[in-house]
């Protein structure tokens, strides 16, 4: 289903932030990972917007939205800025689904605000401290002069999302192209690094606790092929140890950007998991 959610703009924390709204309801907020934006949803939100008020935010330094260069692009950054776009949206209390680098962010700011979250939903996602080698390597890329130039670069990030499908072939030009877009300057491209890089391993140790104690009902979505995120099967062994009222549909033939490869059937998971009527 493509996506008809209009895009908005508001202000929040000083920034001009982007993102896509449809439907109504209870409200339910989207955040993507790195390199991706709200985009990665598209062929999502019009299913869950039939019984929910669907928000999928480009957060700062990604997509559409401002890329600021002096951002510390930290857990209490990103946690001021969806505290003061929720606000600016007049939303009290949401659902929340993420993947990627928006897991930690969403869920940092869960554990700042849990009377805010009524419903939590986690893709493919980073949680806990003592990261994979994988994300090690990333992030190592990311700071070494030469390679980090590259792996922003269009070919970077063609080659990105080409790693993270299970089948290529589900990966159209068009999505190639949504991820490349934003990042057409220096300046975004140097965002993006920054961006990857900014949090700080404490900020998990916040979340892992949280989550020990976390009430809402919680749905696990992942792709067990998962060449970016590869230790995520033992990640969501461990949420579904720590958490009680918590039900797992791993796809074995998704890799880490399951939302490209399976939008349908996940977004009628996490429709019947969210609806609000």
């Amino acid at each position: 289903m493509a996506v008809t959610a209009t895009g908005e703009f508001v202000e929040a924390e000083g920034l001009r932030l982007h993102y896509l709204e449809q439907g109504s309801g209870e409200p339910v907020l989207l955040l993507h990972g790195w390199p991706t934006s709200s985009f990665l949803w598209r062929n999502m939100i019009g299913t869950l917007a039939e019984h929910n008020r669907v928000i999928a935010l480009d957060l700062p330094g990604f997509g559409r939205s401002d890329k600021p260069l002096d951002a510390s692009y930290s857990f209490r950054f990103y946690s001021r800025v969806l505290d003061g776009f929720l606000n600016a949206l007049q939303v009290e209390g949401t659902g929340l689904a993420v993947h990627d680098l928006g897991g930690p962010v969403g869920l940092y700011w869960a554990s700042e605000h849990p009377e805010r979250v009524r419903r939590l939903a986690l893709l493919n996602t980073l949680v806990y401290p003592r990261p994979s080698w994988a994300v090690i390597a990333f992030v190592a890329a990311c700071r070494i002069p030469g390679v980090r130039s590259w792996v922003v670069s269009p070919s970077g990030l063609k080659r990105a999302m080409r790693i993270g499908v299970a089948d290529p072939d589900r990966l159209t030009e068009e999505a190639i192209r949504g991820v490349q877009e934003p990042f057409r300057t220096a300046e975004a491209r140097r965002a993006l690094l920054k961006a990857g890089t900014g949090l700080h391993p404490g900020g998990f140790e916040q979340i892992a606790t949280w989550l020990a104690s976390i009430e809402v009902p919680v749905r696990i979505v992942y792709g067990e092929r998962d060449r970016i995120l590869p230790d995520v099967a033992k990640t969501m062994r461990r949420v579904s140890s720590d958490v009680d009222a918590v039900e797992v549909t791993a796809l074995p033939d998704c890799g880490h950007f399951l939302q490209e490869e399976r939008p349908a059937e996940i977004a009628r998971m996490l429709s019947e998991f969210f609806r609000s009527d």
